[in-house]
């Protein structure tokens, strides 16, 4: 008998720490989640509507090499082309709501083909999103070389 309650208590734990792992996510990570892959077929596109959409007219890109863009000179890089992304994969995604404030960290793969010159690369990414009134929008990006 007390093997068979022993074993029910070893099991029961175990699925009690399993559910704990599987958080669904709230309704804010959902939306943050949906503006990443808004930005990330944005980029491949180069639609400029749709980039502005998910973007605040105060926003900070970084790049990984160190140059900053506005909202402005990054959306005109993406939609002529300037900065030509062919494909972008996002992997090892998190994702923290606090309040109005949202973090977003991943990792990027992509090819690209500015000038014409074909490239693949793999960064890190920071995300910070803002909501205005009921929207998402990205105050801040910074990228930096993974190894």
């Amino acid at each position: 008998m007390k093997k068979l309650i022993g074993m029910i208590l070893l099991v029961t734990t175990g699925l009690f720490t399993q559910a704990q792992t599987m958080v669904t996510p709230t309704k804010d990570e959902t939306e943050v989640a949906a503006a990443v892959e808004k930005l990330r077929l944005a980029m491949i596109s180069g639609n400029k509507a749709d980039l502005e959409s998910v973007l605040s007219k105060d926003l900070s890109y970084g790049h990984s090499g160190g140059k900053l863009e506005n909202m402005e000179s990054f959306v005109t890089a993406i939609s002529t082309k300037k900065s030509d992304f062919k494909a972008i994969e996002l992997s090892k995604q998190t994702i923290s709501v606090i309040g109005k404030v949202a973090v977003v960290r991943h990792d990027l793969i992509a090819d690209t083909n500015d000038k014409n010159v074909p490239a693949h690369i793999h960064l890190g990414i920071v995300l910070v999103f803002q909501k205005e009134k009921s929207d998402w929008k990205i105050i801040a990006r910074r990228a930096f070389h993974l190894d």
